[in-house]
């Protein structure tokens, strides 16, 4: 199934506010048979997030809980280990660095500092925005002059009410990294557009060694004190 198909039949299980047995059965069934690796799987656990927090508003609210249960047990099965990364590296042209950044959001449970250059890919903004209806502290730098491209989403966080801080110079505050719970860093070459994903050579890092992730801590609040636009 594609992620679109993957989606819409976890909107067709969300209706009644249950998962039957029969719809566990026949979602993973589906889920076995797209042989879904890590990152794919985070997606569809975004997914999943994403339409239970539409729903959750709902007087039926309780229900919508144990359905994202049912379904995150699907996808994250009890016998299987939660891999933590130490280090770990990412390539495009393809989808690998772009879904790891949408897992590292969607498990981020305190705070997800961005700073990068350009944010246009739709996917990581969906990401980005959930993060932040969850409760997460996000916060972004990224560089006036591309914030005014098309495609960009830096007025949408800001509207969202994410706090979003602007390089006023005239060169180009060009960093690609995140960190996330203080704990995690994603560094690299990556843009955050469909471009980066579709067609350019980049990468991306991702290490939970504090000798590297408290240095990109102190860039990331020296950047946030100057950077006022």
């Amino acid at each position: 199934m594609t992620p679109k198909e993957l989606e819409t039949a976890l909107a067709q299980t969300l209706e009644d506010r249950r998962l039957s047995g029969g719809e566990k059965r026949a979602l993973g069934e589906s889920l076995r048979a797209s042989n879904l690796n890590e990152q794919q799987r985070a997606l569809v656990r975004a997914q999943a997030f994403e339409l239970a927090r539409r729903a959750v508003a709902d007087p039926k609210g309780k229900e919508v809980i144990d359905w994202l249960e049912e379904v995150n047990k699907l996808l994250l099965p009890q016998n299987e280990p939660v891999r933590t990364a130490s280090n770990e590296a990412f390539f495009s042209p393809g989808n690998d660095c772009a879904y790891r950044i949408i897992d590292l959001l969607a498990a981020a449970e305190r705070t997800a500092d961005l700073c990068v250059f350009t944010i246009a890919d739709d996917r990581l903004s969906a990401a980005i925005l959930g993060a932040h209806r969850r409760r997460v502290k996000v916060r972004i730098i990224s560089d006036n002059d591309k914030s005014y491209d098309a495609g960009s989403d830096i007025e949408e966080f800001r509207r969202a009410g994410i706090p979003v801080h602007l390089d006023c110079g005239p060169d180009h505050m060009h960093h690609k990294f995140a960190v996330f719970d203080s704990r995690l860093l994603m560094t690299g070459s990556f843009n955050w557009t469909r471009s980066a994903s579709a067609l350019n050579q980049e990468n991306i890092i991702v290490s939970n060694d504090a000798r590297l992730v408290e240095p990109f801590m102190r860039e990331f609040e020296a950047l946030w004190g100057k950077m006022a636009c």
